[in-house]
Order: structure tokens, then C-alpha cells, then sequence
């Protein structure tokens, strides 16, 4: 239980890291949170920072989500001492729970879709047929982007398509749950942002500027 412990604390500490923020406190001197949505994310650090940096953050929150998946199961795998698929879940949602609610800015993070990615990049890795499930929701994600020119609507519509093909692919239960209640941690996330779209008001990224 303590490998299981250091594991999980190890996660969420990189999750937790505020990439958006920092940058915005370092590029422009400003406080993210008071800017466009008041996400801390790599869509509010496009708004704010521009292509350049907010394609960074973007990577960055992508690599805090995949980096603990796939290194920390062979540095303290082994002492955690269970199925290893089963260990880079828990480390992957605890890895999503730091970025949703980061320790470092009050409990108030992201909405957690790059870092999620990331995690999802690092279990196909390890996960046999995730590779496949994962190439498809991306694309959804990339149609839906560029139909709708709409980030959110894009994040939503994956987010829900991903369980369902991991059903269609006849992926574990286990990895059933698992991708299910990643896909309401995003949804939830964007509660507010579904309002928006329904009633026709979500911003929509301009791609000339």
C-alpha cells in the first residue's frame, strides 16, 4: 500500500502542476483565471498567449498526463506489487484528479481533456487495442474541431464517443469503467460550456487569428 501511496501522491503532483497559470503569470504577468473562460488550460492559454505558447502549454499538459503512466510503473511498480494495467489506471485518474483540482491554486484546475489524452497515450502503451480506439476518438475530435471550429463541442463529442468504442472494440469492463468515468470527469468539467453551446453563445476559435 505505500508503493500504491507514493505512486498516487507522485501523480497527482504532476497533474497538479498549473502549467496554463505559470505561463501566464511568466509571458504576460497576468493572473489566467481573470482572462476569457477563467480556465486553467491550454485553451484559455491559446486565448491569452497566443499559437506559440499555448501550443506549449498544450504539450506540456499532454506529457504531465502521459509521463507518470508510463515512467513511474517501472520505478516503483514492482514494490506496488498489482496487475500492472491496474496500477497505470490509478496513477493515470490520479494523475487527471491533480490537474481538475491542482493542490498548488486552491483545488481549481483545468478541465482536464490535454492531461487525459496524455494519460490515455501512456495506457496504450501498456493496453493491448487502445492504440486503435484512441487514433479514432482523435479524429472524431479533429472533425468535430474543424466542422464546428469549437473546442469544447469537439472535447464533449469525444469524450463521449471513447467509452462506446472501447465497448464496439470489446475492450476489459475494467477498462470499460475506467474510460467511462474519464469521459464524465471531461463532461462534468464542461457543464458550463454545454449551456453555452445550447443556447448557441461557445466562443468559437477564429483559425486566421
Amino acid at each position: 500500500m505505500l508503493w500504491i501511496l507514493l505512486g498516487l501522491i507522485i501523480s497527482y503532483l504532476v497533474g497538479s502542476i498549473p502549467t496554463a497559470y505559470i505561463f501566464g503569470r511568466i509571458i504576460k504577468k497576468t493572473d489566467i483565471r481573470k482572462f476569457g473562460s477563467g480556465n486553467v488550460g491550454a485553451t484559455n492559454a491559446l486565448r491569452l498567449l497566443g499559437r506559440g505558447w499555448g501550443a506549449t502549454v498544450l504539450v506540456l499538459d499532454i506529457l504531465k498526463g502521459f509521463l507518470p503512466v508510463v515512467i513511474l510503473p517501472s520505478v516503483i511498480g514492482a514494490g506496488a506489487n498489482i496487475p500492472l494495467e491496474s496500477f497505470c489506471i490509478i496513477l493515470g485518474l490520479s494523475c487527471i484528479c491533480g490537474h481538475n483540482w491542482t493542490i498548488f491554486l486552491n483545488f481549481k484546475g483545468g478541465k482536464g481533456v490535454a492531461t487525459t489524452l496524455g494519460v490515455l497515450l501512456g495506457l496504450s502503451i501498456k493496453i493491448a487495442g487502445l492504440k486503435i480506439i484512441l487514433g479514432i476518438t482523435i479524429l472524431i475530435w479533429l472533425v468535430v474541431f474543424v466542422i464546428s471550429r469549437t473546442i469544447s463541442l469537439a472535447s464533449v463529442l469525444a469524450a463521449l464517443s471513447f467509452p462506446l468504442l472501447t465497448v464496439l472494440f470489446r475492450q476489459s469492463i475494467g477498462l470499460i469503467l475506467i474510460v467511462t468515468l474519464l469521459a464524465a470527469f471531461i463532461i462534468f468539467r464542461h457543464r458550463s460550456n454545454i449551456k453555452r453551446i445550447l443556447k448557441g453563445q461557445e466562443p468559437k476559435l477564429n483559425f486566421k487569428k
